[in-house]
């Protein structure tokens, strides 16, 4: 069970390791796409008239940017939540409302002995 924010007491927060699979995944997917539509439509070279007539003679170009896109969104999005990762010991939480990212000891390390 999740626990509430330190800072706004809300109840919904998620894990911070979710948080940062689904920003890197989400990040990885605007990257291609923002790479495969600047790849195809900003060629510099001039195309033939066999390549203006069949699109799929973009494809190449298209997947190339796609692929530079993802890599830099999946580093972006990476290097964002390694700084945005509370220092300290115990699992990371990050608030929904208030975007506020703490850490939680585990019930087995506050417990006493």
């Amino acid at each position: 069970m999740s626990p509430p924010c330190l800072r706004c007491a809300a109840p919904c927060t998620l894990n911070f390791e979710t948080a940062q699979r689904i920003g890197t995944v989400g990040g990885s997917l605007v990257g291609a796409a923002i790479g495969a539509w600047r790849e195809s439509y900003t060629l510099t070279s001039p195309l033939s008239m066999a390549s203006t007539r069949f699109p799929l003679a973009k494809l190449p170009t298209a997947v190339m940017g796609a692929v530079f896109g993802s890599q830099a969104g999946s580093r972006v999005a990476t290097q964002f939540f390694t700084q945005k990762l509370p220092l300290g010991e115990g699992v990371s939480w990050l608030c929904i409302s208030c975007g506020h990212a703490f850490r939680q000891l585990p019930h087995s390390y506050t417990s006493p002995r």
